[in-house]
């Protein structure tokens, strides 16, 4: 379970974090879903045993699925184990998933999830993004600012320090 910090409110257990769809795609509207699992997807979740790298989400027929994620079999499940790579129903609003649509069918945009947690309460949850790709220019681009802005910050610091020994 979670543990509880301070007024009551419980803090997020993360799980699995899709770190290349940071950098791989530009993230317009995130959205949070519930998934239907299986209760030793459950076992094997709070264990840590989920990679999202390369799965996408897709609607088909009105409902939500999550497609390419994989979390582990559990080891102590026996004759009941659950395939690792099966698709899982996400659990949206109608309207959410309407929305979603409308975007889908715009060129470019991609449903993507981002992260795998536990709530306060103990569920598992998944953030799902709309995304669109980005292009290699952009992230070079990114690059070269981020760079940029770490040489100024460094070039302010000993600006400062030297500033400070007069």
């Amino acid at each position: 379970m979670s543990a509880r910090t301070g007024k009551g409110k419980a803090k997020e257990d993360q799980i699995a974090v899709n770190k290349k769809a940071y950098r791989n795609f530009e993230l317009m509207e995130r959205y949070e879903a519930g998934m239907s699992l299986l209760g030793t997807e459950v076992k094997s979740l709070r264990e840590g045993q989920a990679d999202l790298s390369g799965s996408y989400a897709r609607i088909e027929k009105d409902e939500c699925w999550l497609v390419g994620a994989s979390i582990a079999e559990y080891k102590q499940a026996g004759a009941a184990k659950h395939e690792p790579a099966r698709k899982r129903k996400l659990l949206l609003h109608k309207g959410e998933i309407h929305r979603i649509r409308v975007k889908l069918e715009q060129r470019g945009f991609t449903l993507v999830p981002l992260r795998i947690y536990f709530n306060g309460k103990g569920i598992a949850k998944i953030e799902l993004a709309l995304a669109r790709g980005k292009r290699q220019y952009d992230k070079r681009k990114r690059i070269t600012e981020r760079t940029q802005k770490r040489d100024v910050d460094r070039d302010m610091k000993r600006y400062k320090r030297k500033g400070v020994r007069r």
